[in-house]
């Protein structure tokens, strides 16, 4: 039963798969919503629309990946300041054991 329910579930994703291909832009097709009345209407209109789409969208991810970027290097350089510090007072703490053993 677990198989033939597998089969089936692999055969409708390869099918909605099918019916999903074709050039962004380039008119709805047959499942409806294409987004918009000249992306739908197709044409060097709904394809230059469907460009800007992407455009947008890759450079909002292109700026989110720099804000993580940044993010990430301010933590590395207060870490870094932390282990600075750190480290200084272990010096600290070793000398002030040093003196103790001396007197």
């Amino acid at each position: 039963m677990q198989r033939a329910t597998f089969i089936f579930s692999r055969r409708m994703a390869s099918l909605s798969q099918a019916r999903m291909s074709g050039e962004a832009g380039s008119g709805a097709g047959r499942g409806g919503g294409g987004g918009g009345a000249i992306r739908s209407a197709g044409g060097s209109f709904g394809k230059m629309e469907a460009a800007h789409e992407d455009q947008y969208f890759y450079n909002q991810q292109k700026e989110q990946l720099q804000k993580l970027r940044d993010g990430l290097h301010d933590e590395i350089s207060f870490h870094e300041e932390q282990i600075k510090r750190h480290q200084e007072a272990i010096n600290r703490h070793k000398k002030r054991i040093g003196d103790m053993e001396h007197k």
